[in-house]
């Protein structure tokens, strides 16, 4: 897909945020990959808002590394929204002494992961992967793997 705004970035997030499910057998894990500034913080902000997180609440969590957020509303078939930012992970044991293992159990879990090739091999074979290329300052080429 290609999105020439970050209107059309946002849209495009909120499609695939309504369509996502919870999994059987474990949570659900999107995997946004991309460089600076190719729109994987505008998607994860539009994606969010599906479920009731307000865009100033997002924020890339780079120096925290994870937010939770918890989905009270019985319109969502996920209980928590995690937001992973694995930019200064430099290894796959540093996402695991967060409970990585843990999170990934729970099926109530939506995690989006930016940077997931950070992690590795401790990234499900399962999750659902987005790539993000900067075309020009307004264009972005977005791709569901």
């Amino acid at each position: 897909m290609i999105s020439k705004s970050l209107e059309e970035t946002r849209e495009i997030a909120r499609d695939f945020a309504k369509k996502v499910a919870p999994r059987t057998n474990g949570a659900l894990v999107v995997a946004l990959s991309g460089s600076l500034g190719s729109g994987k913080t505008t998607f994860t902000k539009a994606f969010a808002g599906i479920f009731g997180i307000h865009e100033r609440e997002v924020t890339s969590p780079t120096f925290v590394i994870m937010k939770s957020y918890d989905l009270n509303s019985k319109n969502f078939s996920f209980k928590r929204f995690v937001h992973v930012d694995a930019y200064r992970l430099e290894k796959a044991l540093e996402i695991e002494k967060l409970g990585w293992k843990k999170l990934l159990e729970d099926t109530n879990n939506l995690i989006l992961i930016e940077w997931p090739e950070n992690i590795g091999k401790v990234l499900p074979e399962n999750a659902v992967e987005i790539s993000f290329k900067f075309i020009d300052e307004n264009t972005r080429e977005i791709v569901f793997n």
